[in-house]
């Protein structure tokens, strides 16, 4: 399954730089996102390199999740697609 990475988590003064907020295909409710959690995710970089985190939880309302990566993700990551197997 493809989604998309929305951003960062972060707070007002914060920013967890291995934690991404991203946005499933075909997902728009919170009862859809729940199913995924525990799921392993992949993000490739322009270089060919992986990087690996997993589902923690449902964010919000609309179907988006939070993902935690094994490192610190680049800013350039945001709107770039990831798989979730």
């Amino acid at each position: 399954m493809k989604a998309t990475i929305v951003n960062f988590r972060g707070g007002k003064h914060t920013q967890y730089t291995n934690q991404m907020i991203i946005s499933p295909e075909g997902v728009s409710k919170r009862e859809q996102a729940e199913k995924l959690v525990g799921k392993a995710v992949t993000f490739t970089t322009k270089g060919k390199k992986t990087i690996s985190g997993k589902v923690a939880s449902a964010h919000g309302n609309k179907g988006a999740l939070r993902v935690i990566f094994e490192k610190g993700m680049p800013g350039q990551a945001i709107s770039e697609k990831v798989d979730i197997q």
